[in-house]
């Protein structure tokens, strides 16, 4: 397997003129898409200065588009119409497994160098719930049905406890986002959320308090699952291999070529990425596998 080293000096990995040029004809713009995990404009402002290079390295125009939902990231992904995508694990794992023609090139590294985060639940405070027993009647909020740490981990996580979350709360609803998430929360419409959280310094939670959204202190973690592997970035396998290599090659040396605009994306909490394959979310497939299963039951 290369090495990020090799494959950021290897000059037989770029390709040749001609190569390049071909690729260049057949897929004059490129279509990056990512997952919703916050509002749409605070997407586009953490990843517009990666768009800009990418076009800039590549030397066709790399587009960004902001999914409305994760199904929607598989289904383009499916359908040829998304190029590149930014998944979280579960999304990509459901590509897979429905036939999407993509490979994971580029995993997330948190700040301590691991390559894994957590699945929480959160209530209020100043609630008086402090485990998930305590909720038996009240209103869940998952994110997405594709969402590993919104979704899937957490049915998992009851289904151990016992619980089947559409009879032992009041209602489950999914927000869409794991911002709305916490908005939900906050708002009491829901009593609980689920949402993904990586260490007490970084959370979806922290970046909405430095965005002036929310407070950290003002919730308490109820539940916190067993680590799961961070998400990866992929393209289409059905791409040149040329243009593969092209993306993968400048998207993997990012983060040296400008780290403010790297830092951007994460606030700064947040190492370079590194390569990563298929094979490291084929535990998160065997995951959807038994969610669908528990989905199946409820009939």
């Amino acid at each position: 397997m290369l090495s990020r080293r090799s494959l950021l000096a290897a000059p037989a990995l770029f390709a040749t003129p001609a190569l390049a040029q071909a690729w260049k004809t057949a897929f004059p713009e490129l279509t990056f898409a990512i997952v919703p995990a916050e509002n749409a404009s605070g997407v586009t402002d953490r990843w517009a200065p990666f768009m800009a290079y990418m076009t800039s390295t590549l030397g066709v125009k790399v587009t960004l588009r902001v999914a409305n939902d994760y199904a929607a990231v598989i289904e383009g992904q499916r359908a040829g119409n998304i190029h590149i995508a930014s998944y979280g694990p579960s999304s990509f794992a459901r590509a897979l497994m429905t036939g999407a023609q993509t490979e994971a090139f580029a995993i997330e590294v948190n700040e301590d160098g691991t390559k894994g985060y957590y699945s929480v639940f959160y209530v209020k405070k100043d609630s008086p719930y402090h485990q998930v027993a305590d909720l038996r009647g009240k209103n869940l909020g998952l994110v997405d049905p594709n969402s590993t740490s919104g979704n899937n981990v957490p049915r998992f996580a009851l289904n151990k406890m016992g619980i089947t979350p559409e009879q032992f709360f009041g209602r489950v609803v999914y927000t869409g986002s794991h911002e709305n998430a916490i908005i939900a929360l906050q708002q009491g419409t829901v009593d609980m959320a689920a949402n993904w959280w990586n260490d007490e310094s970084e959370s979806n939670l922290m970046r909405m308090e430095r965005k002036g959204m929310a407070k950290y202190g003002d919730f308490r973690i109820v539940f916190k699952s067993d680590q799961i592997v961070n998400s990866p970035m992929a393209y289409l396998t059905t791409l040149p291999a040329e243009l593969r290599t092209a993306i993968r090659t400048a998207a993997l040396a990012f983060p040296q070529r400008d780290r403010a605009a790297f830092d951007r994306i994460y606030d700064g909490k947040a190492k370079p990425w590194e390569p990563v394959t298929n094979a490291a979310y084929d535990p998160i497939i065997e995951l959807n596998r038994f969610v669908d299963s528990l989905r199946r039951q409820r009939g």
